[in-house]
């Protein structure tokens, strides 16, 4: 065992060796392994409900499972879960190389991916990978089959050091872009086992450039479902009905104007709603000197009415920020009732169905948005149509609550910092996210003591769930580092 005080900073030559692993590891095994990964069409069960029959999930969990048993890392003890009609977890659990070390680390990422998408380069496809100048294109690699790999990659720098670390136990499941509705049934095995949990690293999160450290304070929560009028039974022609037989478009817009101010984007019901901490406050202020109107100029705008660029909601990046972090929006997603272009003759269509997607501010309780959001859009139905709206998920799990960071304890605030400026020489910067990740509420819940390090590759332009998403090579080489950093700090 290694009797090296935590609360010493790595010496620079430390620091500088653990980097040399983890790029040499992301070269050598990471890379191709993720290659392999991006590769198979391993999409969440969400959109893909003959995932078990498909086998692509177990696939990409067998995959992850071989690479971690085959380095050999000593002690380390992997399960697969599989319980049944649930999609598989990956556990690892890593004995302590500290003396009298009683806490541990919890690794959190996930394997299954967003479905294809439109609009990928004619060079590149979401199941055909390509490394170019650094970027690594395709689905998941970023969202984030590289989890797993950073994961034991950070531990063995460590190990390889002789620097001693906590226990560390890995929980990368396969059901999170569904709404991770199997994790909980896991948790209840999974629990007792997780021993003392010290700090939580979920790198399935992002970063507000590739220039420095970055940790996510707090995540939104969704509720996704889908909204369905019907006013017929079949099409008829439109020149005999329309005027008479009301569209069901138009109900259903009438219906979303219950929800959402189409003129500003703001929801209306206060429920969907809550408020933006002081302190998130203040980090929206300073992530927004760091980064500046590339908030909004990151994203593919369309060309404008006047030629220039289409603009967004706010370009003051203060309220950029918190608008899609702190504040509830609504996406269409989908679309269903529509015949393509070139085969739309002249018939009223019998029903129209959208695909909801709405983001919760991270203090709103997403079950109960999930109950609210339903009774608002069905009842009292214009013309009596059938107005249904359907939450995704199992029936005991359907939206997902959101997370706001707890209070960094002073150990992590300085081990952040330490680590960001030994491997990207900047300071850590603070940031919320739009996205959800459902696990870290339940962890924080489960405890409450733990100290959260969210963190991941999601950077401008990597377009997660898009087309032509990639991973950062570079910033995942020195994001494995600085976790590996982190962890060497933890009391």
């Amino acid at each position: 065992m290694n009797a090296r005080d935590p609360l010493l900073p790595l010496q620079p030559d430390e620091a500088e060796a653990i980097g040399r692993f983890a790029e040499t590891r992301w070269d050598e095994q990471i890379v191709p392994a993720l290659t392999d990964y991006i590769a198979i069409p391993a999409k969440s069960p969400m959109f893909d409900a003959d995932w078990q029959r498909h086998g692509h999930l177990e696939r990409v969990v067998r995959d992850a499972a071989d690479w971690v048993e085959r380095q050999k890392v000593p002690g380390l003890v992997l399960e697969v879960l599989r319980l049944p009609g649930r999609t598989p977890v990956i556990f690892f659990d890593v004995p302590a190389t500290r003396a009298g070390s009683t806490d541990t680390v919890c690794f959190y990422g996930h394997l299954d991916k967003q479905p294809e998408f439109n609009g990928w380069r004619n060079d590149l496809g979401p199941w055909t990978p390509k490394l170019e100048n650094g970027l690594l294109y395709g689905r998941g690699g970023a969202d984030d089959g590289y989890a797993v790999y950073a994961a034991i990659t950070a531990i063995q720098a460590l190990d390889r050091q002789g620097i001693g670390r906590p226990r560390c136990v890995g929980l990368i499941e396969s059901c999170e872009e569904s709404g991770s509705f199997d994790l909980p049934a896991y948790l209840d095995v999974l629990t007792p086992r997780l021993g003392q949990v010290a700090l939580v690293v979920c790198l399935d999160s992002g970063a507000g450039n590739y220039e420095q450290l970055w940790l996510t304070t707090s995540l939104r929560g969704n509720v996704t479902g889908t909204l369905k009028v019907e006013i017929l039974t079949e099409g008829v022609h439109s020149g005999d009905a329309s005027g008479l037989v009301p569209s069901s478009f138009r109900i259903l817009r009438q219906v979303l104007d219950r929800l959402e101010d189409s003129a500003t984007g703001r929801l209306l019901p206060e429920a969907f709603h809550c408020a933006i901490p002081v302190e998130r406050v203040e980090q929206a202020r300073a992530a927004a000197a760091i980064l500046g109107d590339e908030v909004w100029k990151r994203f593919p705008w369309a060309c404008g009415a006047d030629g220039g660029p289409a603009l967004p909601t706010t370009t003051d990046p203060v309220e950029a920020l918190l608008n899609r972090t702190w504040r509830p929006t609504l996406s269409v997603t989908g679309v269903d009732g529509f015949p393509e272009l070139r085969n739309a003759g002249n018939v009223l269509r019998p029903y129209t169905a959208f695909k909801l997607s709405l983001r919760l501010p991270p203090l709103v309780d997403g079950g109960q948005a999930a109950l609210a959001l339903k009774a608002l859009l069905e009842d009292n139905a214009p013309y009596n149509a059938k107005v249904t709206f359907a939450p995704d998920g199992r029936a005991d799990a359907q939206g997902a609550t959101g997370w706001s960071a707890p209070a960094l304890a002073p150990w992590l605030e300085q081990a952040v910092q330490a680590a960001s400026q030994a491997h990207y020489g900047a300071a850590c910067g603070y940031i919320g996210q739009g996205g959800t990740i459902p696990l870290m509420g339940m962890l924080q819940q489960g405890f409450p003591r733990a100290q959260m390090m969210v963190c991941g590759v999601l950077g401008p332009r990597s377009n997660a769930h898009g087309p032509n998403e990639f991973l950062h090579v570079p910033y995942g080489k020195k994001l494995t580092a600085a976790v590996a950093q982190v962890i060497a700090a933890c009391p």
